[in-house]
C-alpha cells in the first residue's frame, strides 16, 4: 500500500444530510441564504488538493461532518 498524509476535520454537529452530500462539491451550491455564501470553498479545496495529487472526501460513516483530505507521501509541491 503506498504511504500517505491524512488530514481530518470534524465538526461536533449532527452531520450533512444524505440529500445534499453528492452536491458538497459542486460550483456554486450552497445551503446558505441568497445573498450570504457564494458555494464556492468546497469546490476550491478539491482542485487544489488534486492539483498536488490528493483528494479530500466527505467521510460518509462519521456521525459528525468529517472531511479526510490525504496525500501520497513526496507529491506535495
Amino acid at each position: 500500500e503506498k504511504r500517505k498524509i491524512e488530514i481530518s476535520i470534524t465538526d461536533s454537529g449532527s452531520g450533512i444530510p444524505h440529500a445534499i452530500q453528492e452536491k458538497l462539491f459542486q460550483p456554486f451550491f450552497t445551503t446558505k441564504p441568497v445573498g450570504k455564501g457564494t458555494g464556492l470553498g468546497l469546490g476550491i479545496a478539491r482542485r487544489l488538493v488534486e492539483r498536488q495529487g490528493g483528494e479530500i472526501l466527505l467521510d460518509t460513516k462519521s456521525p459528525n461532518t468529517k472531511f479526510v483530505i490525504s496525500f501520497p507521501v513526496g507529491t506535495i509541491d
